[in-house]
């Protein structure tokens, strides 16, 4: 499989494309913000009618999953998709061997990350993942405003 991420402000999914508002970004902050990630997934001929399991989670510089405390006090990681099923068709009259598109947009409102850090996206299907299949941005560093 294929998939192409692109951090946005904001991403959709609409009859079958995806629309992207203020994409292709790698820096933010140091606040946070909201944000969208368009995912593009290229899934091959063969393994179509098939079903699949992605996941998205957000990983600091080290490859560990980032946590946020929750209203009871608990760390919880970040994670968009666990175990998600997803099955994609073949459409009457494609061509043999033609990669089927499956577009997916996730918005999400600011996550309070710390600044001055670097982070990545990583999806995974089916238990695997590709280096092609991270998405890195960094946090500005807080500056004193005092100066």
């Amino acid at each position: 499989m294929k998939a192409t991420l692109l951090l946005a402000d904001y991403a959709q999914v609409a009859e079958g494309k995806l629309t992207i508002v203020g994409g292709v970004w790698s820096v933010t902050g140091p606040e946070p913000a909201p944000f969208g990630i368009a995912i593009l997934i290229q899934v091959p001929w063969d393994q179509a009618n098939v079903r699949h399991t992605m996941r998205l989670e957000l990983l600091d510089a080290d490859g560990v999953p980032v946590s946020v405390e929750t209203d009871d006090g608990d760390e919880e990681a970040i994670v968009f998709f666990d175990d998600l099923v997803f099955e994609v068709g073949r459409p009457p009259g494609l061509k043999p061997g033609t990669p089927l598109d499956f577009p997916v947009a996730v918005n999400s409102g600011p996550l309070p990350i710390p600044p001055g850090g670097r982070y990545e996206w990583r999806l995974s299907i089916d238990g695997r993942s590709d280096e092609d299949w991270r998405l890195a941005f960094t946090t500005r560093e807080e500056t004193d405003e005092e100066e």
